[in-house]
């Protein structure tokens, strides 16, 4: 994984005031274009991120709108009298109907307030669920009153929810020696995709054959008026065994002129979602143009026994790598976008007490995936331990290795959200952030990116242009 650090904007403390002054200038000095007609949802307004936040976003001239679980006088006077205040609940998806009412993007800064397993799961788990879930329900609904498709929705490519949606799946083997080479080493191989009595499509089988393969294929046919150009890359919600498959796409006007393009994937023991970016696939026949994904016509997954590991734990263990099982669910095509839709602000882990700290990475993870699952363009920054103090005081690391253990000031958190909600090198990374530090001699694990702070320096898209996408 790649790792940048980079000098910080002056971000401001908590009172409004000090951020005016922090900030350096009248409020029109930070208009942001387009501030003016977006509509922003914060969730967790009243915490110690969310509060800066909501400021930030005046400052700018967004609309807010702020979800609160009561709005007592306390609470309302948190708050700018500017914002909108909706009550609700993000563990209750009826109240989140009127929340997303009119928004345009989503800052979630909720955490729950104990280490409850019922209150983790319902506030970093369930309630980031609850909340995208009701946003894409909104975008359909604004669609369907254009009569058209939201282009935040995923476009549905394949279902396997009986026998008859496999009927236009073909199993087929082959190897990558000549068959004289082949033949010397053939051990059998094997496949078949069937319906299986527990209500599961199962692609299973197994290859002995030194260079052998097999795959399952079919042709797309896509929805009237849908081109694969306009998303950017596919999802398969998969159950699998730990195994690795090739994803293989056919493009071009006619089948006697097509290239094929290939990327890989990994699956989990147990269902998981893979996500596939168009970016990621790569010619077979290096002469060929990069993929257009307008021009794709044929899909499949292919089996090989080269490049296979052991899955983690008991089920890894005394398994034969030639032979596989997959689950499919369905194949989904992903929304493309500039912009980030929403902003997730989410934990290292760092600083959380050794007893609980399982607990609420479990639950934070768990939340993560589903926006990650959601279509939504998201950002997703997990900062170290926060700290209260000013913002823009010191550089701040990217990374996305898991080996941070500074802290960070709220202040900068919160820049960081609110300058991500344009910043399209910011749509679909997950990262972790925190202060700048010494590394022992050798040990450096970040490269610094950005000029010192000023006025006009963007810190955020250098720092995350060297991140990896789709995270």
């Amino acid at each position: 994984m790649t790792t940048a650090a980079a000098a910080a904007l002056p971000a401001g403390g908590n009172d409004e005031s000090i951020l005016l002054i922090q900030e350096g200038g009248p409020m029109c000095e930070f208009a942001i274009p387009g501030a003016q007609n977006t509509t922003v949802l914060v969730i967790g307004a009243t915490s110690r991120v969310g509060r800066i936040v909501v400021r930030k976003l005046m400052l700018r001239g967004y609309s807010v709108k702020a979800l609160v679980r009561n709005a007592d006088q306390q609470v309302v006077d948190m708050l700018p009298t500017s914002v909108k205040i909706v009550v609700g609940d993000v563990g209750d998806p009826a109240t989140l109907r009127d929340a997303v009412e009119g928004c345009n993007k989503i800052i979630y800064c909720a955490t729950a307030r104990s280490s409850i397993t019922v209150d983790l799961n319902r506030v970093d788990h369930q309630g980031v669920y609850n909340l995208s879930k009701a946003f894409q329900d909104y975008n359909n609904k604004l669609a369907q009153l254009r009569a058209g498709k939201s282009s935040k929705s995923k476009l549905l490519l394949a279902k396997f929810k009986s026998a008859d949606s496999l009927n236009e799946w073909e199993v087929r083997k082959g190897t990558y020696f000549q068959d004289t080479v082949a033949a010397k080493y053939d051990g059998g191989m094997d496949a078949k995709f069937e319906f299986s009595e527990s209500g599961d499509a199962v692609f299973s089988g197994y290859v002995f054959t030194r260079g052998g393969y097999v795959e399952l294929s079919t042709k797309l046919s896509l929805p009237l008026g849908s081109t694969l150009d306009r998303y950017e890359g596919l999802v398969l919600s998969v159950g699998g065994n730990g195994r690795s498959y090739v994803l293989i796409l056919e493009a071009g006007g006619d089948t006697t002129q097509s290239s094929l393009y290939f990327s890989r994937f990994s699956t989990k023991v147990g269902f998981c979602r893979v996500r596939v970016p168009f970016t990621s696939f790569r010619p077979v026949n290096p002469a060929d143009p990069p993929l257009d994904p307008f021009l794709v016509h044929t899909l499949t997954i292919r089996f090989e026994p080269r490049r296979q590991r052991a899955a983690e734990g008991p089920v890894g263990t005394n398994q034969d790598l030639r032979s596989f099982k997959l689950k499919l669910e369905y194949i989904k095509a992903l929304p493309t976008g500039q912009e980030t839709d929403f902003i997730l602000v989410s934990c290292t882990g760092s600083g959380i007490e050794t007893s609980r700290r399982e607990q609420v990475l479990r639950a934070k993870k768990a939340g993560e995936d589903s926006l990650r699952r959601s279509g939504l363009g998201y950002t997703i920054i997990r900062p170290g331990p926060l700290m209260e103090e000013p913002g823009g005081q010191r550089a701040l690391i990217f990374d996305q290795g898991n080996r941070i253990s500074q802290g960070i000031s709220c202040a900068d958190v919160a820049d960081i959200c609110v300058k991500a909600l344009h910043d399209s090198t910011a749509r679909n990374k997950s990262f972790d952030v925190c202060y700048e530090y010494v590394a022992e001699p050798g040990k450096e694990l970040y490269e610094l990116v950005a000029h010192l702070p000023d006025k006009a320096n963007n810190y955020l898209t250098p720092a995350l242009s060297a991140l990896e996408k789709n995270t």
